[in-house]
């Protein structure tokens, strides 16, 4: 789960640039894991075991190349390549001396990327682990060398994850990333998910891209996380903010 600055967002939605600006998982733990009892990492998981781990099962152990999309500290990469539920996350990060390192070590043979905006994440899910390797860039404006370096690993990636971040990306940015991952020859395979009750007509518009490029292949509807003070007062009487999750694969 990431964020992304410069970017029209829903100002109805809460946002927490200031933690993903954090050199630690540490306040992101603290403000969102437990004040928002944040659960959609479980769900994740539980989606990707579901519609992806089969097929990575059958890899007869050649190294997956894994690229997490504005990743932030990389909390779906430990929970979908690490095994680890929310509660395993929340125990992980409790301190900056015990989120060091992961809790459990990868269950899959993966080659992990995990690209965002922001470097103090991504310095440290590379230093614990995480990510072998990272790539800092603003995917709304990035740089045509930051360009060339997304697209070539978008290209390379055979599991692409996306949680809860597209929202911030602009429909062009998000058309030339998709497009680029489903053009390899390869089998591959998507996970994405869309928040509800945010951005709503973002989430269709973003839907119609990936089903343009990708095959869909299953989905699971369930919760994300609590809605914030902030976001109850702008939709009353919601409680949660709800959580689509979607698997799609190369069409080739």
């Amino acid at each position: 789960m990431s964020n992304e600055s410069r970017v029209k967002t829903e100002e109805k939605k809460q946002h927490f640039d200031d933690i993903y600006m954090e050199s630690t998982p540490v306040p992101f733990k603290e403000r969102i894991i437990d004040a928002l009892d944040y659960i959609s990492d479980n769900n994740n998981r539980e989606t990707f075991d579901r519609l992806i781990l089969p097929w990575c099962e059958q890899q007869q152990g050649r190294k997956i190349p894994y690229l997490d999309l504005a990743c932030c500290f990389g909390n779906t990469t430990l929970a979908i390549a690490h095994n680890m539920t929310v509660d395993e996350i929340r125990q992980n990060w409790q301190d900056t001396e015990s989120a060091k390192q992961p809790l459990k070590s990868r269950r899959l043979n993966l080659q992990t990327t995990g690209i965002d905006i922001s470097e103090n994440a991504l310095n440290y899910a590379r230093n614990a682990g995480i990510f072998d390797r990272t790539i800092q860039a603003d995917l709304n404006q990035p740089s045509p060398e930051k360009k060339e370096e997304v697209l070539q690993a978008m290209g390379e990636a055979d599991i692409l994850v996306s949680t809860a971040a597209l929202v911030y990306l602009e429909a062009s940015a998000i058309d030339e990333l998709i497009s680029t991952f489903a053009g390899a020859p390869r089998e591959g395979y998507c996970l994405v998910n869309f928040l509800n009750p945010f951005g709503l007509e973002k989430a269709d518009a973003t839907k119609r891209i990936l089903l343009k490029h990708l095959d869909f292949v299953g989905s699971t509807a369930t919760r994300h996380r609590l809605l914030s003070d902030l976001e109850r007062e702008n939709y009353p009487g919601e409680e949660w903010s709800l959580l689509e999750i979607w698997v799609l694969k190369r069409n080739g």
